[in-house]
C-alpha cells in the first residue's frame, strides 16, 4: 500500500515539475508569460490536484462542492498572504458574476463612462482554477504553499503529499520560480501565439494532414494553427479555428501591411461553374508582395457540415505571390466591368479576376505599383492627372504623333485592353521577363497599348505576304491574327526542349556529386530483404538454434541481414550480443569461445586489480590533503593562495558533455571511506609541495609501501619516509606509466577490495611505482565516474546498489586501460544498456571496449563529429533539398548541432531502453549489410519523420532544439529504422544510376 501511496505522490509532483519546466521554458524564449497562457492553467491544475491531495474533510468542508475555495478561506483566517487573495478572488468573482447579468446593450456605455475600472475577462479555464492562478499571478502561491506545509497538520492527513516531510517543501521550491515570473495582460502582436509542446505539435499535424495539403501557388497552403486550445476541442472546432485564423490575416497585422482590399470580386474557378464573389486583397511584406482571393463563404465562417464543402472552398481560394508574375493583362467588358489576367513566368495563366464596376481596377493598380517600389514597377507605369490622381496610359495612334485622352476619343477607337509588365530594374531576369513577352507577340514596338485595332481584320494583304511574323510593313497598323499564338508555340517548344535538357544535365552533376561524396556513406552491393528468405522476422531463436548445432551451413552474412532487417529476439540478445559487438567471431567453436572468455576473465582481473589498488592510494592521499587543511584552519592561518587557486582549478574541471538536469546527491563513499571527506581536490594535494605542509612531498608513491603503511596505521596514517620504502619504490617510473612486477592470481568477477588480507595480497604482488601525475589523473577519473554512475538510469528497474557497483567496476577498468582519455560524461550512457542485457560484469568488460573503438572517435577527443556533421549536409542536400533551403532560410542550422546527443550516444537518450536494445543491434549489423555510417541515416530519418511539422512552424535552431529534446523517447523505433533503410537503398540506387 505504502509503494501505491509513494507512486502517487512522485506521479504529482513530476506533473508539477513538468509544467514548471514549461512556463519557464516559455519566460526565457518569450521574455514574458501573458496571463491567458496555456501554461499558466496547466500548472494551476496539477497545483490543484497536489492541493487537494488527501485533505481532511473538515478543511475541505463538508457541503461545498470547491474543495480548493473552502481550503484557501480556512488558511487564510490564520495566513494574512492567503487572507488578502481571499478578498483579490472574491472582488474578481462578483466581476465576472455583474459581467454576466449586464444586458448587453449598457456594456458599451459602462466603457465610455468608467476607464479606469475594466472588468477583467476570464476565460472558462481561468475561472475553474481561479483561487490558485490569482495567488500565481500575485506571486504569492509558494508562500501559501509552504504556510500550508508548515502547519499541514490541520489540513491533511499524515499520508497527504503536503504532509510528506520530503514531497512538501519539494512542491514549495517548485513554486518559487513561476512566482518570480512577470505576467503581463497587454496585448503584443502575438499575445495568444505561444510556443506549444512537441506533443501538441504532432497532434496538430495529424489532426491537419486528414485535410490534405495543396503545393500549387494558386491554391490556399496548409495552415501552420499556432493557436492554443482547450483539451475537449474536436478537430472540427479545430478546424474552424484554423479558418477563422487564416481569415483573419487577410487584414492588416504586424506582420504585413494591407495595401488593397476589395470585397465582390468573381473568380470562375471552372468552366462548369458560375463565378464566385470573394475578397481581393494585396499584402506587402519585409521582403514580399501577394495577393490574395478568399470566396466569400469562407469569410463568412460559415463553412457547412460537410467537410467536402470546406475542402472545395478551400481549393477556389488563391494566393500569387506578385514575384512569379511578369505580365499583367486587364479586359474591359462590354458591362463596363474589368477583368484581370495574371500571367507567370512560365506563360501559365491565373483565373480571371472581374472587378465590379467602378474604378476598383485603377485603384488596384496603383496600390500594386506603390506597393512594388522602390525594387520593382509596372511598364508602362500609371499616369498622373491633375484632379483624378492615377489613370491609365493615354494610347497614341501609329499614323500620328499626337496623344489621344480615352475621354476624347471615339467609342469605336478606344482601347480597351492594356498589358502591363512587372519589372525589377537591374534584375538578372528582366531580359529573360522582356523576352518572353516579346515572343509572346507584345514586343517593344509592338505594345497593345500603342496600337489601334485594324480596320481590315484578318484580311490584310500586306501583312498576309510578309515573310516573317516580324516582318510587318510600317503601312499596316494590325497584328496578324494567328502571330502571337504561333510565336507563343514556337516560345513553349523552345522552353520544354530547354527545360528537358538541363534537367538531364542537372541530374548527371547531381549524380556525379552524389558518387563523390556519399559514394564512401553506403555499401555498393545492396543486400535485399526478401533473398533468400524475408528477413522482416528478424534473428529468432529457433534460427539461433539451428546455427549454434550446425554453424557451417549458416553464413555469417545471413544472420547479419535477419538482424538488421528484423533485429534480435530478447530471449536470445545475451547470447547474440557478443557476436555482433565482436568478442566472439561467427564460427568459433565451443572451446574457442571458452578460451576467450577465460583471457578476458584474466585481463578483466588483473585491470581491477591494479586500478584498485591505485585506488587506495588516491583515497590516502586525499585523507591527508584534507588533514592538512584541517590543520590549516586550526592553527589560524590561511590558506596558501597556491593551494587555492589548485582547488579552483579542480572545481571548476569539468568535461561533461551535458547539463545535468537533477543534479544528484554526493556519492557515498564505501564503508572503509565512509569518514573520509567527498573527492574535492587531489590535484592540489598532487602538486603542492611544502616543508611546513604536512603533505607528501613531490614524489613517486609506491603500491605496496602506502598499503601496507596504511593497513598498520588502522585508519590509515601517513606514509612512512625510511629506507624500505625508497628501496621498494625503486627508479622512478615514467608519467603515467603503470609497471606490474607480478602476475594478477585468479580471483572471481566483482571481488572487493573490502578485506584486509587482500589489500595485503595486492600489495604484496603488485608492487609498482605510480607518479604524481598519474594520481591525480585516477583521482579525478574516479570522481567523475562516482557522480555519473549514481545518476546512471535511476529509474530502470535494473540498476540496483549491487548493479551499479558493477558498472562502476567495469568503467573504471576501462579508463584505467584509456587514462590518456579519461571519462567523459555519456560513457555510462553506453555502457548501461550493455550491463542490462549481458548481466556479466567480464563480458560486459569485453564488448564495451569493442564499441568505444567506434563510439569514442565522437568525444570531444576525437573528431567524429564534425565528419558527422558534414556527411549529414551532404545527405540531406541532395536527399530532400527543399528541407535543407527550410534549415538554411530559418536562422542557418544545417550545421545539425541539434544532432551532436544522437551520434554520442547512438540515440540511447532518444529512444525508450526496449528500443535502444533494437536500434543498437540494427546498427552494428548495418556496418557489413549496409552502411558503416548507419546512425547518418537514422538522424536523417528522425529529421524525416517531422518534416512537416518543422517545415509548416518554421522552426528555427532553438525550436529544433525544444522539440526533439520533449520528444525523446516518444518516436517510433519502427518506422524510424525502417526510413532509414529506405535512405540507404535509395542512396545506393542512386550509386548505381539505377
Amino acid at each position: 500500500m505504502s509503494c501505491s501511496a509513494d507512486a502517487v505522490k512522485d506521479k504529482l509532483l513530476w506533473n508539477v515539475k513538468k509544467e514548471v519546466k514549461q512556463i519557464m521554458e516559455e519566460a526565457v524564449t518569450r521574455k514574458f508569460v501573458h496571463e491567458d497562457s496555456s501554461h499558466i492553467i496547466a500548472l494551476c491544475g496539477v497545483v490543484e490536484a497536489c492541493l487537494l491531495h488527501m485533505l481532511k474533510r473538515r478543511a475541505a468542508g463538508f457541503l461545498r462542492t470547491d474543495k480548493v475555495a473552502a481550503l484557501f478561506t480556512k488558511v487564510g483566517k490564520t495566513c494574512a498572504i492567503a487572507g488578502d487573495v481571499c478578498k483579490k478572488v472574491q472582488e474578481l468573482q462578483q466581476q465576472v458574476e455583474s459581467r454576466k447579468n449586464q444586458p448587453n446593450g449598457q456594456e458599451p456605455l459602462k466603457r465610455q463612462g468608467s476607464t479606469t475600472s475594466k472588468t477583467p475577462v476570464l476565460t472558462p479555464q481561468a475561472i475553474k482554477h481561479i483561487w490558485v492562478r490569482t495567488a500565481l499571478i500575485e506571486k504569492v502561491l509558494d508562500k501559501i504553499v509552504q504556510y500550508i506545509v508548515d502547519n499541514c497538520s490541520k489540513y491533511y492527513e499524515k499520508e497527504a503529499l503536503l504532509a510528506d516531510p520530503v514531497c512538501g517543501p519539494i512542491l514549495a521550491s517548485l513554486l518559487v520560480g513561476p512566482c518570480a515570473l512577470e505576467y503581463t495582460k497587454l496585448k503584443t502582436a502575438d499575445h495568444y501565439w505561444t510556443d506549444p509542446s512537441a506533443d501538441e505539435l504532432v497532434q496538430r499535424h495529424r489532426i491537419h494532414g486528414a485535410h490534405g495539403r495543396q503545393d500549387s501557388p494558386s491554391k490556399r497552403p496548409a495552415l501552420g494553427i499556432r493557436k492554443r486550445h482547450s483539451s475537449g476541442s474536436t478537430s472540427e472546432d479545430r478546424f474552424a479555428a484554423s479558418a477563422r485564423e487564416y481569415v483573419e490575416s487577410l487584414h492588416q497585422n504586424s506582420r504585413t501591411h494591407l495595401l488593397y482590399g476589395k470585397n465582390n470580386v468573381l473568380v470562375q474557378p471552372k468552366d462548369d461553374l458560375e463565378a464566385i464573389p470573394g475578397y481581393l486583397s494585396l499584402h506587402q511584406s519585409a521582403d514580399s508582395l501577394t495577393l490574395k482571393w478568399t470566396p466569400n463563404q469562407l469569410m463568412n465562417g460559415t463553412l457547412g457540415d460537410s467537410e467536402l464543402e470546406k475542402s472545395v472552398y478551400w481549393d477556389y481560394a488563391l494566393i500569387v505571390p506578385l514575384s512569379q508574375i511578369v505580365c499583367i493583362h486587364c479586359h474591359q467588358q462590354p458591362e463596363s466591368r474589368w477583368t484581370l489576367v495574371l500571367v507567370s513566368q512560365d506563360g501559365t495563366q491565373r483565373p480571371p479576376l472581374h472587378f465590379p464596376q467602378g474604378g476598383h481596377l485603377l485603384a488596384f493598380l496603383s496600390c500594386l505599383e506603390n506597393g512594388l517600389l522602390p525594387r520593382g514597377q509596372l511598364e508602362p507605369p500609371l499616369w498622373s492627372q491633375q484632379g483624378k490622381g492615377k489613370v491609365f496610359p493615354k494610347l497614341r495612334k501609329r499614323n500620328s504623333n499626337k496623344s489621344v485622352d480615352l475621354e476624347e476619343m471615339p467609342a469605336e477607337d478606344t482601347s480597351t485592353d492594356y498589358v502591363f509588365r512587372i519589372i525589377y530594374p537591374g534584375h538578372k531576369h528582366d531580359n529573360n521577363t522582356s523576352e518572353m513577352i516579346e515572343m509572346q507577340g507584345f514586343g517593344a514596338n509592338l505594345l497593345s497599348w500603342q496600337l489601334e485595332h485594324c480596320s481590315q481584320g484578318s484580311s490584310c494583304i500586306s501583312c498576309s505576304m510578309g515573310s516573317s511574323p516580324y516582318d510587318i510593313p510600317s503601312c499596316c497598323t494590325c497584328i496578324h491574327d494567328r502571330t502571337p499564338l504561333k510565336m507563343l508555340c514556337e516560345s513553349m517548344k523552345r522552353q520544354i526542349i530547354s527545360r528537358a535538357f538541363y534537367g538531364w544535365l542537372a541530374h548527371c552533376r547531381h549524380l556525379s556529386t552524389v558518387r563523390t561524396h556519399l559514394s564512401a556513406l553506403v555499401n555498393h552491393s545492396i543486400v535485399p530483404p526478401d533473398r533468400p528468405a524475408c528477413a522482416a522476422a528478424g534473428l529468432t531463436k529457433e534460427l539461433w538454434s539451428k546455427y549454434q548445432k550446425d554453424r557451417k551451413n549458416y553464413k555469417e552474412l545471413e544472420l547479419l541481414r535477419r538482424v538488421y532487417y528484423g533485429g534480435v529476439q530478447h530471449e536470445i540478445r545475451k547470447e547474440v550480443w557478443p557476436f555482433l559487438l565482436g568478442h566472439y567471431k561467427f564460427g568459433m567453436a565451443k572451446k574457442e569461445m571458452d578460451q576467450v572468455d577465460a583471457d578476458i576473465a584474466l585481463r578483466y582481473q588483473k585491470v581491477m586489480a591494479e586500478w584498485k589498488a591505485c585506488e587506495v592510494i588516491v583515497k590516502q592521499r586525499e585523507k591527508e590533503s584534507h588533514s592538512a587543511t584541517l590543520a590549516k584552519f586550526s592553527s589560524g592561518s590561511s590558506i596558501d593562495s597556491h593551494v587555492q587557486r589548485l582547488i579552483h582549478r579542480d572545481s571548476t574541471i569539468s568535461n561533461d558533455v551535458f547539463i545535468s538536469v537533477d543534479e544528484t546527491e554526493p556519492v557515498e563513499q564505501d564503508p572503509k571511506g565512509q569518514e573520509e571527506p567527498a573527492l574535492t581536490a587531489p590535484p592540489a594535494a598532487a602538486e603542492f609541495d611544502s616543508p611546513d605542509s604536512g603533505l607528501p612531498s613531490s614524489r613517486n608513491y609506491s603500491v605496496a609501501s602506502g598499503v601496507l603503511s596504511s593497513i598498520d596505521d588502522g585508519q590509515g596514517g601517513s606514509f612512512e619516509d625510511g629506507p624500505e620504502e625508497e628501496g621498494s619504490a625503486g627508479q622512478r617510473a615514467q608519467p603515467g606509466l603503470l609497471q606490474p612486477q607480478d602476475s594478477v592470481p585468479e580471483e572471481q568477477p566483482g571481488s572487493q577490495l573490502g578485506s584486509q588480507d587482500y589489500l595485503v595480497d595486492v600489495a604484496s604482488v603488485c608492487a609498482a611505482s605510480y607518479t604524481i601525475e598519474l594520481l591525480d589523473t585516477v583521482a579525478l577519473n574516479l570522481h567523475r565516474i562516482d557522480k555519473d554512475v549514481q545518476r546512471c538510469d535511476r529509474n530502470y528497474w535494473y540498476f540496483t546498489a549491487e548493479n551499479l557497483e558493477k558498472l562502476r567496476n567495469v568503467m573504471c577498468s576501462y579508463v584505467w586501460e584509456h587514462l590518456e582519455v579519461g571519462y567523459v560524461q555519456g560513457m555510462c550512457d553506453l555502457l548501461a544498456p550493455l550491463m542490462v542485457i549481458l548481466d556479466n560484469d567480464q563480458l560486459a568488460y569485453s564488448c564495451f571496449s569493442h564499441l568505444m573503438k567506434r563510439m569514442s572517435q565522437n568525444f570531444p577527443n576525437g573528431g567524429a563529429m564534425d565528419t558527422h556533421f558534414a556527411n549529414m549536409r551532404s545527405l540531406i542536400q541532395i536527399l530532400d533539398s527543399e528541407l535543407f533551403e527550410l534549415m538554411h532560410q530559418n536562422g542557418d542550422y544545417t550545421h545539425f548541432y541539434f544532432c551532436y546527443r544522437w551520434f554520442l550516444l547512438d540515440f540511447k537518450r532518444e529512444l525508450l531502453y526496449e528500443d535502444v536494445f533494437t536500434v543498437w543491434e540494427v546498427i552494428w549489423a548495418a556496418k557489413h549489410i549496409s552502411s558503416e555510417h548507419f546512425v547518418l541515416f537514422i538522424a536523417l530519418a528522425l529529421v524525416e519523420v517531422y518534416r512537416e511539422i518543422i517545415r509548416d512552424n518554421n522552426m528555427d535552431f532553438t525550436d529544433i532544439i525544444k522539440f526533439f529534446n520533449e520528444m525523446a523517447e516518444h518516436h517510433d523505433a519502427a518506422e524510424i529504422l525502417r526510413i532509414a533503410r529506405d535512405l540507404v537503398y535509395k542512396v545506393q540506387t542512386l550509386i548505381e544510376n539505377k
